[in-house]
């Protein structure tokens, strides 16, 4: 089949992705992707690795808090999905007006969702953290977090549109330098409010918040410059702007598997810290860690699993499916280069990772035990965020979906709940039902991937 010529811009993202080499592609395109992403995370840890200095309780409180505004970003991101695919696909097909048309619709869809999100967690903070069964103290550090995280979701959600519209555009190298300005700003800022050094105000865990939403908003600043300067590959114009509910509705039907794939995927994290909360404040504070070493161990998987996913809309839209797929195979190998090379690392010295976040014996040595058990999913872990981004990437979001409500609500909550409360009373059971699961989700995904089902998904 023909691929249409690469779009002419004096942008330097110009690259045509549909041709060429796939894995030089893959590299190009996933390297930058992969920081990007692990920058992302590296907010909360960012806030964890101070606010463990601050005692156990807040390290819970936090870290809780935490997962609730996971969910909140993961419910945008996976309504993005849609996004990504259509801009992909017109990008693909050589139409950057129309990939630019549909990315300006985003934004509305953004608002209103995340003004919904915002106003639940603002008012009910702490009932959402006493539903986890956290004690008194780790309610009232946690809603304090949460409240100000809560709050400033418009403006983390408008950055998260502009990273996928450029990186959906294949333009990778724009949202990395965006996501390091806003990290180097947040783990700059950070210990000042929380510790009140120099001039700044001693705000404990509010600090945490704060500095990371001032982090954000000079993030959101430059990227909207830079899309309306035309400056990344794509160019957005608020002239002649109207709502076009047509596509909106293409990217709401798209993202909505998405996004309840990943609402119940953190609803399943949530589940499980209620059982881990029976077990204490050391226990919870130590899976809140095991936690945020899992995210960081995700994140350059599900980097490489969003470049593959802009190759694999990319190449749909030109018409080239076999090339798609081989950019889905790629990824998985070098993602599970990287996860075997880490579960090594962490079997060995899970006591140095801990202590980066806190130095308290009972916790490291809990949360030591628990990353040594996290260390056997991490040997297949890159299966599962890889080939679900590919496949959702190409707009076949319900399978994966459906895969996912199995995998959390069939497999991981019942085993944790069998082997913590069941079989035996130890919060390592926990631990071992993430394992199951992760292992359940990487056999589910491979098969259907493999299939190809997703290649005749019209959008």
């Amino acid at each position: 089949m023909e691929v249409p010529p690469p779009i002419v811009t004096k942008a330097p993202s110009s690259r045509n992705w549909t041709e060429g080499s796939v894995i030089r592609n893959l590299l190009a395109l996933s390297w930058p992707m992969v920081l990007s992403n692990t920058l992302n995370i590296v907010g909360p840890t960012i806030d964890m690795i101070w606010v463990g200095k601050l005692g156990a309780a807040s390290v819970a409180g936090v870290g809780v808090a935490g997962i609730a505004v996971q969910l909140v970003i993961a419910t945008l991101v996976g309504l993005f999905i849609g996004l990504r695919a259509l801009v992909a696909r017109f990008v693909g097909a050589g139409d950057e007006k129309g990939a630019s048309y549909a990315a300006r619709q985003a934004f509305i869809i953004s608002a209103v969702i995340s003004i919904i999100l915002a106003t639940i967690g603002i008012f009910l903070a702490e009932e959402i953290l006493g539903a986890m069964g956290l004690e008194p103290d780790a309610i009232t550090e946690g809603a304090a977090y949460m409240r100000i995280m809560f709050a400033s979701t418009v403006v983390i959600s408008f950055r998260l549109v502009t990273e996928s519209i450029m990186q959906a555009s294949g333009d990778a190298m724009t949202p990395l330098k965006l996501i390091f300005m806003v990290r180097a700003f947040h783990a700059l800022l950070c210990p000042f409010f929380i510790f009140g050094w120099w001039t700044f105000p001693e705000m404990g865990v509010s600090g945490a918040a704060i500095s990371n939403i001032i982090s954000q908003s000079i993030g959101l600043a430059f990227g909207f410059w830079i899309l309306l300067s035309g400056r990344s590959r794509l160019k957005l114009s608020l002239r002649n702007f109207s709502l076009d509910l047509n596509i909106i509705w293409r990217m709401v039907r798209i993202g909505i598997p998405a996004s309840i794939m990943a609402m119940q995927s953190n609803f399943g994290h949530l589940a499980l810290m209620r059982f881990m909360a029976p077990f204490g404040t050391v226990a919870v504070a130590a899976h809140t860690i095991a936690q945020r070493v899992d995210m960081m161990l995700f994140m350059p998987a599900m980097g490489l699993g969003v470049a593959a996913g802009v190759l694999v809309g990319q190449n749909l839209g030109a018409r080239q499916p076999a090339r798609a797929e081989k950019s889905g195979w790629l990824a998985v190998g070098m993602g599970e280069i990287y996860t075997i090379a880490f579960a090594i690392v962490i079997s060995i010295w899970p006591e140095h990772i801990v202590h980066i976040f806190n130095s308290e014996a009972a916790l490291v040595e809990t949360a030591s035990s628990f990353l040594r058990i996290a260390a056997v999913s991490y040997l297949f872990a890159a299966f599962i965020p890889v080939l679900m981004q590919a496949t959702t990437s190409a707009g076949d979001t319900i399978p994966p979906m459906l895969f996912s409500i199995v995998l959390v609500w069939m497999v991981q909550v019942p085993m944790a709940f069998l082997l913590s409360q069941v079989i035996g009373s130890n919060a390592q059971g926990v631990r071992w039902a993430m394992v199951t699961g992760t292992a359940f989700g990487a056999i589910a995904f491979t098969t259907y991937f493999k299939m190809g089902r997703w290649k005749r998904k019209r959008i």
